[in-house]
């Protein structure tokens, strides 16, 4: 049995590969958020690792939700990784600054994808979005439901107002505090934004995978969440900086940072 990096009562972090680790451990994760190596820089550890999919897809269950952070280009490089996992939605992190180069013929980037992907029946997947709060409470409300010319005219649909709505796809991601002053990670996602994901695919006392754990912070989300999570790291260096974060995580400012 591999021995983690670190370890507390709610989450793990192991360091190396994740396509050689996980044949190494004995876990039973729901779901897994991951935020793969784009592919798309020079950058040393921005590599594609070819088989992660794969490798994730052995220790999931028969139905299972997979959210992978990705650009438009990177999926569809690497499209045939996911081919046994059917697509399911969308949502879209809005950055406040943008990247990538200065160059006068693109459109500065301000964006990045998170896709989600699942496999077994839709119906017996754990699905959780913290719903947007609105000014507007209508109560219950009745109305005439647009039928279709084989249904029966004048079909009733009632619907309670509790003054949420289900979030949006472009907005439910949006506006997340930056977080490269921290220097933890060089593609760290907010904490906000992984709090979205492992809240949505994972049931409360559940266990979400990341393979590719950075500066911990899916490891982070799953312990403000009441999840339970493990994660690998290729690099030490990340790794150390993640269990530091780890250890000495002030929970509240993190989680209102």
């Amino acid at each position: 049995m591999l021995e983690p990096y670190f370890a507390d009562d709610t989450v793990q972090l192991y360091l190396g590969d994740c396509r050689d680790v996980l044949p190494l451990l004995d876990i039973a994760p729901v779901a897994c958020v991951a935020d793969p190596p784009y592919g798309e820089t020079a950058n040393e550890w921005d590599t594609w690792p070819n088989g992660w999919v794969d490798a994730v897809s052995t220790v999931l269950p028969q139905s299972a939700s997979l959210w992978c952070f990705g650009s438009a280009r990177m999926f569809l490089d690497q499209r045939d990784d996911f081919r046994s996992w059917k697509f399911a939605q969308e949502a879209l992190w809005v950055k406040r600054n943008g990247t990538g180069p200065t160059s006068r013929d693109r459109l500065v980037k301000l964006h990045e994808w998170a896709y989600h992907w699942y496999r077994g029946r839709w119906s017996d997947l754990h699905h959780e979005w913290e719903r947007e709060r609105v000014d507007a409470n209508k109560g219950t409300v009745r109305k005439l439901a647009r039928a279709a010319e084989h249904q029966r005219d004048g079909r009733q649909n009632a619907w309670t107002d509790d003054g949420t709505r289900q979030p949006r796809s472009v907005t439910y991601l949006i506006e997340a505090p930056s977080v490269r002053f921290q220097k933890r990670h060089p593609d760290e996602k907010p904490l906000a934004v992984v709090e979205a994901l492992v809240r949505e695919c994972t049931p409360e006392g559940g266990l979400v995978l990341d393979p590719f754990a950075g500066s911990g912070s899916t490891l982070l989300a799953a312990r403000l969440l009441g999840r339970r999570a493990v994660g690998i790291e290729l690099n030490e260096e990340y790794a150390e900086r993640a269990a530091e974060r780890l250890a000495t995580a002030d929970l509240f400012s993190e989680a209102t940072s």
